[in-house]
């Protein structure tokens, strides 16, 4: 697991074992053992120990990595092809920050010794790379001046600059330099070879490695060098690491450092300075409004034109689509940002075209803390150089485990948006919703990710270890199957007590006599504990989500015939309920489902019955007074559908064996959470007899269901969290639940008319309450 090289850590417990060592199938595995620990908060097995109550032998995965990233064939097809070969998959994966004199062009004793400075010193990275003469050509543009001139006419016709127009025009000129001094990058080669060294020895310190697979590169690289045109990164933003690893990777593999997109709560002293230099420009967080309240025309298009200069000097661009960090473990919802305006610029024709990169990033463990604090409902701290030197001193202290970032396969801008123009199907989704999923998707799957999610929704009472190492293998295997990789390796119980290591603040280890020693496992039942081992299960709810979907209307029928189609179109309309919990992907949402409930069936979790019997009748629809929304299907694809009348409507039935239906009730109990919030805040709603500001009516439920879950009323703790409170606010309003009004400034919050009976609030909350798996 991790590097090949492994470091020296203290050992916290000792162990005393008396036991025969017997092999079987080639692995170790003891017959009788005593083992005791004296002191600490998670015990810490040697490798002597490996496979203390297992006896079969794991070898090699036995399914083939994917190779993930590729991009969308429908959407892309001359990209797909263009920088991709069939050798490229098996070209592996690498560990960034492992550096030995087998990477520089130097050999020797000194070499060994000088192999990160050599490495650095030996990068390709010059001044003639980055931009010239950026601030006087984004104010000689076209839009600029346009703009400058709107403002300086309007400043003169309002009275408040007294004198004539041409003087009006110098002064809001020389506030759009001031704006582009702020804003602009100044890079450094120098600088970034120097910061290059520093994160090479420093990602050392605190994390085990930091994988890349080359074939990815190798696919970015020849689409800088060859594709005479720039390109847009894309990272999925999880950390303020992010900015680092991405700059850092290209660095060490001769790829340009892009400009980034960075928010102005990080131009502080020093720190602006350092990041300026790494290529970092700083953009308004809210850029709608000026401080007047009206719209901020000059600050829009010197961004505008400033992002226009950089593209046109065929500079790499990095922007955050979240626009920032998640605080679920889940990505935020996609914002157009930035991405709208290279996509303006590039139908202004200012470009000839632009190749977007998709970059998954996963951690084992990220360095601020979960984000527990506003979990918990408490403000976010404002960024200070103090506060970031004290950071990286808790960094140096700690290790974070691993590190997988995923570079997606480059495609064309302009091929995508000239595809979409030629489609006849209704109007697609936006870009930035298009291109989340596939981040998403390409994102690896981490050792803490899989064991927080089993403790959390299949032993949430405790389990013995080797159950859930047994567990943890079969996982492995679930996530195989579907096209997503894995961001570890190695031998399953290793993994797994690593990953129990890095959770050991929300788990405890205890061991029972009566177990021949065996440890227990379970999950804290505290709410910090709850919600950061939520936090890391969520790395994985995109991997089973339509199948959870699919199972949240059969697990409960036993041996009840289930109409296929019905089932489908039900799992549909809780997945247009939820629709902020879970990224669609640009597939209909009728083919996600359809392709999950076949794969289920190639499991044998379902299976297709012979005798054709009635349905439930306890499997109803869908209310009308909430209907069912059919755009998730169009009639086109009805008719154009691969898939028989008659293999749509064949009915199915749950498997009853005990293995299947654990699975099943792991599917249903992974969305509980979210749907327990959901019902929660359709309780609360029956309060709300008259308007409210938003923020108190978010606030106020985020406090009720707190208290629900501090006094155990909640059978999922985690369903507090202050992220699921803000989405199902935002989901109630688009859903027609609650309605805006805007007085003052401020917006408050009603029940809509639809709503006002309670007999109809009523018919949502058991709408929600029929999906819940206690």
């Amino acid at each position: 697991y991790g590097p090949k090289r492994r470091k020296k850590t203290k050992v916290d417990f000792s162990f005393f074992c008396e036991s025969n060592i017997t092999t079987v199938g080639g692995t170790k595995s003891l017959t009788h053992t005593n083992i005791q620990y004296k002191w600490g908060p998670l015990p810490r097995i040697p490798s002597v120990l490996r496979c203390v109550t297992s006896t079969w032998k794991e070898g090699l995965l036995n399914r083939k990595r994917p190779f993930v990233g590729r991009c969308c064939h429908s959407c892309t097809p001359q990209s797909w092809e263009r920088l991709f070969n069939t050798s490229i998959p098996s070209l592996g994966l690498r560990n960034v920050i492992y550096i030995n004199e087998t990477h520089t062009r130097q050999r020797g004793w000194l070499a060994r010794r000088l192999s990160y400075v050599l490495f650095v010193m030996e990068r390709d990275v010059h001044k003639d790379m980055f931009t010239r003469n950026v601030v006087d050509n984004v104010l000689n543009n076209s839009r600029v001046e346009t703009a400058i001139v709107d403002v300086a006419t309007d400043t003169v016709a309002d009275g408040r600059q007294p004198g004539k127009e041409q003087k009006a025009v110098t002064k809001v000129k020389q506030k759009a330099r001031a704006f582009l001094q702020e804003m602009v990058a100044n890079v450094s080669p120098a600088f970034i070879r120097l910061t290059g060294w520093v994160l090479l020895r420093l990602f050392n310190g605190f994390f085990w490695s930091i994988q890349i697979h080359k074939g990815q590169l190798e696919m970015v690289k020849k689409a800088a060098t060859e594709q005479n045109v720039p390109m847009v990164f894309l990272p999925v933003h999880k950390s303020h690491i992010d900015y680092l690893l991405i700059t850092l990777i290209l660095f060490c593999h001769n790829i340009k450092a892009p400009h980034i997109a960075a928010g102005n709560n990080l131009s502080i002293p020093i720190l602006s300075t350092l990041i300026r230099k790494l290529g970092g420009f700083f953009i308004r967080r809210k850029m709608e409004e000026a401080g007047d309240g009206k719209r901020d025309v000059l600050y829009r298009s010197l961004l505008h034109a400033y992002t226009e200069e950089l593209l046109r000097q065929q500079q790499f661009l990095e922007v955050y689509l979240e626009g920032t960090r998640s605080r679920s473990g889940k990505p935020s919802p996609a914002r157009a940002g930035m991405l709208s305006i290279v996509v303006d610029t590039l139908l202004l024709g200012s470009i000839k075209d632009v190749l977007v990169v998709p970059i998954g990033i996963s951690y084992d463990r990220i360095i601020e803390g979960n984000y527990n604090s506003e979990q918990l409902g408490k403000p976010k701290k404002n960024e200070s150089l103090w506060g970031i030197a004290c950071g990286v001193f808790r960094m140096l202290r700690k290790n974070y485990g691993c590190v997988r970032v995923d570079f997606n396969q480059p495609f064309s801008l302009k091929e995508y948006l000239d595809t979409q123009r030629n489609r006849h199907v209704p109007p697609p989704m936006s870009l930035e919703h298009t291109l989340m999923p596939a981040i998403i998707s390409s994102s690896a799957i981490m050792s803490t990710h899989i064991v927080a999610c089993l403790l959390l929704y299949r032993h949430r009472q405790g389990v013995a270890l080797s159950k859930l190492v047994e567990d943890f293998f079969n996982m492995k295997e679930e996530i195989l199957s579907r096209d997503f990789d894995l961001g570890f390796s190695g031998n399953s119980e290793d993994v797994v007590m690593r990953a129990l290591h890095l959770l050991e603040n929300c788990v405890i280890v205890t061991s029972s006599a009566n177990r021949n020693g065996e440890f227990t496992i379970a999950p804290s039942q505290t709410v910090p504990a709850l919600f950061e081992l939520n936090f890391y299960s969520n790395g994985l709810f995109h991997v089973f989500i339509p199948d959870s979907e699919s199972n949240q209307r059969s697990g409960d029928h036993g041996s009840v015939l289930l109409s296929q189609e019905r089932l489908i179109r039900k799992a549909a309309g809780l997945s247009h309920f939820l629709i902020n919990e879970v990224a669609v992907p640009c597939q209909t949402i009728y083919q996600v489902l359809l392709d999950a409930v076949a794969r289920l069936i190639q499991y044998g979790v379902l299976y297709v019955a012979e005798d054709q019997e009635e349905l439930s009748p306890t499997d109803e629809p869908w209310p009308k007074k909430f209907s069912e929304p059919l755009s998730w299907r169009s009639d086109e694809e009805d008719e154009d559908s691969d898939f028989g009348e008659e293999q749509r409507d064949r009915y199915l039935k749950v498997s009853v064996s005990a293995e299947h239906q654990e699975f099943f009730i792991f599917l249903q109990r992974l969305l509980s959470p979210v749907l327990e919030a959901y019902s929660g805040a359709a309780i609360f709603v029956h309060s709300l007899s008259q308007p409210m500001p938003e923020s108190d009516f978010t606030q106020r439920l985020f406090k009720y269901l707190l208290t629900r879950t501090e006094r155990q009323v909640a059978a999922y703790g985690e369903s507090a969290t202050h992220y699921l409170v803000k989405n199902t606010v935002r989901t109630f309003k688009e859903l027609g639940v609650l309605k805006e009004r805007r007085e003052n400034k401020v917006t408050s919050l009603e029940l809509s008319s639809t709503f006002l009976p309670q007999a109809n609030r009523n018919k949502l909350l058991q709408y929600i309450l029929g999906f819940i798996l206690l």
